[in-house]
């Protein structure tokens, strides 16, 4: 293989600090490890880092300035990862685009980043086309495949993977670990997505932090079933380069290619979100899924409890992790393995290298049980919004200085992320998830988290899905409501199934918490781009508040 002038020498024993040195040190410590599986094809770790060098050359033959964004709109696939790593490597900020948008969400997207270069493929770039009229900035559009291009408003050169990573080997600009290193783009309650800016130094510490709790090593084979551009899809490649491991991309169309994957790839470890979750819960699975699975973990959102325990049920020797993140932040908690039994509904307690507090609003910490806003500080911390001071502001805010160790007053001040999302400490100091501040609901003088609500309908074993939001009301200022999936345990009569339903929320929930209405529908509802239920979505089409 041959290297780039000025390449650091990878020792088995020094960290990396920089994003694209995962794979390099991989591919100076396990070369023949195989890095990355899709379809049947395999890369190994020699090759990965290769083809890395040679994109980054071809990128800086573009003559990109350096912190230029060059988004990556592909399923996943090896030009995906290699882009994905080759970006930084090259001094530019990577930016990838969920291959599920739609052609005016990757333009806003590319728009609002100024993207200057998009790798994508002639099948992508055909829909997309049109829509670029509205990104002056894009100069260049690498293709992935052999497909025609199709023709580009402005000045755009299209470009052939191949001929891209033919061209002679280059310099790598010097890189600082505070530089940032990736934009991932996330949608709030309200408005258009928004860029995170994360550093080298935010994405390697992440990666450091979650192997370690997770146990990750060379022998491990991840599934990556989560969109790349989700912080927490990224991750598996981060946290697999960190230590050597396998990656199988998967692009699945039903629940049980996931499990089809897991019996051909002997999967060791599962990052996935509760919707998948909760439909893969619902199938019986192959002997041979769960044989060499080692742990499945949980990120974006609560796992409902009938889920986790029909999971531990089907893969009983699989180790449980339920984890708490945010993009701001990457990951902030996780509940160990040995807890779930003693408090299965807790997000655990701050992971590695983070700090996390539950604090009142004037930046006081919470007493034990009392609801607050988490508050997370450390490494982890994103640099803040893509051009948006304002926004940045307000969710990036300095850490309270009654928190700062004694003696600390010399030092610069430094920003936490307020995650907006609502928790609650026990004596033991594990958190636990009341809900986010813009969806709770204020209803007859209390306030309701929809996700409390959401947990007692999935316990009564009637729900597949569930959906909680409100509706106006004159007496109550807000009803509850349900949109609901009917499992397999239902009599499929509505009317029979929501009495059942009714009397067992009677049973958990006190009269001002239970829905109002309820909402049965044939099909799963819907889902954000990163799998997970889509509640704004709902509320939108559905004319609620």
């Amino acid at each position: 293989m041959r290297r780039m002038p000025q390449e650091p020498d990878f020792q088995r024993g020094i960290p990396p600090v920089l994003l694209h040195e995962l794979p390099a040190r991989a591919a100076a410590c396990w070369p023949d490890h195989v890095a990355l599986t899709v379809d049947g094809v395999h890369l190994r770790y020699a090759g990965l880092q290769s083809d890395i060098e040679r994109c980054a050359a071809g990128l800086l033959a573009l003559g990109l300035a350096r912190g230029a964004r060059i988004a990556v709109y592909l399923e996943k696939r090896l030009e995906a990862v290699v882009a994905s790593f080759a970006a930084p490597a090259a001094g530019a900020v990577l930016v990838p685009v969920n291959p599920l948008l739609k052609a005016a969400q990757v333009a806003h997207i590319v728009q609002d980043c100024e993207a200057q270069v998009l790798v994508t493929s002639a099948a992508r770039l055909a829909v997309l086309a049109p829509a670029l009229a509205d990104c002056p900035g894009l100069r260049h559009v690498v293709l992935v495949d052999e497909g025609v291009p199709a023709p580009l408003p402005g000045n755009a050169a299209v470009h052939g993977w191949w001929d891209l990573l033919a061209g002679p080997p280059a310099c790598l600009p010097q890189v600082l670990d505070l530089d940032a290193a990736v934009i991932f783009y996330t949608s709030g309650s309200t408005g258009r997505p928004k860029g995170v800016v994360l550093s080298h130094r935010n994405v390697v510490s992440g990666a450091v932090s979650v192997a370690g709790y997770l146990h990750n090593h060379a022998g491990d084979t991840l599934l990556a079933v989560l969109p790349l551009s989700f912080d927490a899809g990224f991750s598996q490649l981060t946290t697999a380069f960190l230590v050597g491991a396998r990656v199988v991309l998967l692009n699945y169309l039903l629940p049980r290619d996931v499990l089809q994957a897991m019996v051909r790839e002997r999967v060791t470890g599962l990052t996935a979100v509760p919707p998948l979750y909760m439909q893969l819960a619902a199938l019986d699975w192959p002997a041979a899924a769960a044989q060499h699975l080692r742990y499945f973990a949980n990120t974006g959102g609560r796992m409902p409890r009938a889920t986790l325990q029909r999971l531990r049920g089907l893969a009983p020797a699989a180790a449980p992790y339920l984890m708490y993140g945010l993009t701001e932040a990457f990951r902030s908690t996780y509940l160990p393995p040995e807890e779930v039994n003693r408090r299965p509904d807790s997000i655990g307690r701050a992971i590695p290298n983070a700090q996390v507090c539950v604090l009142r609003e004037d930046g006081t910490e919470c007493a034990v049980d009392e609801p607050g806003e988490l508050v997370h500080r450390g490494a982890l911390v994103a640099l803040g919004y893509w051009r948006r001071p304002e926004e940045t502001a307000r969710r990036f805010k300095p850490w309270p200085a009654a928190l700062q160790a004694a003696g600390g007053d010399w030092a610069t001040p430094e920003l936490a992320v307020y995650s907006g999302d609502t928790v609650r400490r026990d004596a033991e100091g594990f958190l636990y998830f009341v809900g986010r501040r813009d969806e709770m609901i204020k209803t007859s003088g209390y306030r309701v988290s929809p996700t409390e609500v959401e947990e007692v309908l999935y316990a009564s074993g009637l729900v597949a899905e569930a959906l909680v939001y409100a509706r106006p009301d004159d007496a109550l200022g807000s009803a509850i409501c349900a949109a609901l999936l009917p499992s397999p345990r239902a009599s499929g009569q509505a009317g029979d199934d929501g009495a059942a339903l009714l009397a067992f929320c009677g049973q958990h929930l006190p009269a001002y918490m239970l829905p109002r209405q309820l909402q049965w529908v044939a099909e799963p509802l819907p889902r954000s781009p990163n799998g997970k239920i889509d509640r704004q979505r709902w509320m939108l089409e559905h004319g609620s508040v």
